[in-house]
């Protein structure tokens, strides 16, 4: 029996930044655990469920919310407003999956700007039908009224960028075990020292169990050009698998069905950036000592560099995305 209080009762926050909504489904993945989450948390904030308002949690005391599963990356003003918000409210803020990690698929965006994206989006695709050249504004006069809508910034920010995080929780989204790792180790009070990643401090590599050899790859090969061996290590059979330099906690669950690891689970233990390791796992193990026939092994077998190895942490990583000075230059030479 539940003999825990309403006022002794813990309280939990789920917000949805810039994202695709696949963390708000995991929690539900785990399944009957839910009731055993409930039966110690009050959920006092969750949009994508309940119609608490914005203005519900800025009346809340600071630090009255037990945990924030904050998911996404910040993209606009309005979510920076949010992360600065349940930073304040909350006990304990955590990057909860891989956008608000390490800025995830949004953070590719990063690659170009805010006005590069609105002339595709509001301009120049083929599907687009705007004649008058009708932009999103930050504030519109309407019948009298004035329409707000938040500031569309020029990059994708990680939530650490934007606020203190106390802990973060990877995954594209996080598998539910390990969310649930999170809960009860937020519920015991048996959490590790803050700044961590609550999680394995191994590799995909070590949870898979494939057979592996000395790897030396004269071919790096797409998912849909070879049938894969079920039992040898793709990266040996020249599919470009990021198992070598991504953090374990999902079981290895793409390798399990012949799929290559595509690192959403972020960098290992001490490794600051995700894909300048993958890039020095992968130029060990290419086969040649000729520059013109690695180069051909590369270009052929890689052809969005940047996809792949910053596919999930762009934002995140030493390079946060294209340099001012090569848009400028681009414009220049344009």
């Amino acid at each position: 029996m539940n003999t825990t209080t309403t006022t002794d009762r813990r309280k939990l926050a789920i917000y949805w930044a810039a994202g695709c909504g696949g963390c708000e489904i995991a929690v539900l993945g785990i399944n009957e655990k839910i009731l055993d989450a409930t039966a110690h948390f009050d959920i006092v904030f969750c949009p994508c469920i309940m119609d608490t308002k914005v203005s519900d949690v800025e009346a809340m005391d600071d630090g009255s919310i037990t945990v924030c599963l904050f998911n996404g990356g910040v993209r606009n003003s309005e979510q920076e407003y949010m992360a600065q918000l349940l930073r304040r409210k909350s006990q304990v803020l955590v990057a909860f999956g891989s956008c608000a990690h390490e800025g995830c698929i949004p953070g590719l965006a990063n690659l170009t700007d805010r006005e590069a994206i609105f002339d595709t989006a509001y301009s120049d695709s083929p599907s687009t039908d705007n004649p008058d050249g009708v932009r999103p504004q930050t504030e519109t006069a309407v019948d009298g009224c004035t329409l707000h809508l938040p500031l569309f910034y020029d990059r994708v920010k990680t939530l650490q960028q934007t606020v203190n995080v106390d802990y973060f929780l990877p995954g594209c989204p996080p598998e539910p075990d390990r969310i649930w790792d999170a809960l009860t180790a937020i519920i015991s009070g048996e959490l590790p020292p803050p700044g961590s990643v609550i999680g394995a401090k191994t590799t995909v590599c070590d949870e898979c169990g494939r057979s592996r050899q000395e790897k030396r790859i004269k071919h790096i090969r797409r998912t849909w050009q070879i049938a894969p061996d079920p039992e040898r290590c793709l990266l040996d059979q020249g599919l470009l698998c990021c198992g070598v330099a991504t953090r374990a906690g999902c079981g290895a669950l793409c390798p399990q069905v012949n799929s290559p690891c595509i690192g959403c689970y972020g960098p290992n233990e001490g490794v600051d950036d995700f894909g300048a390791q993958m890039m020095s796992a992968l130029a060990s193990v290419i086969d040649s000592d000729d520059p013109e026939e690695i180069e051909r092994i590369i270009t052929e077998g890689i052809p969005d560099p940047v996809g792949t190895f910053y596919r999930f942490s762009l934002p995140h990583s030493l390079l946060r995305g294209r340099s001012k000075a090569a848009a400028v230059a681009e414009t220049k030479v344009s």
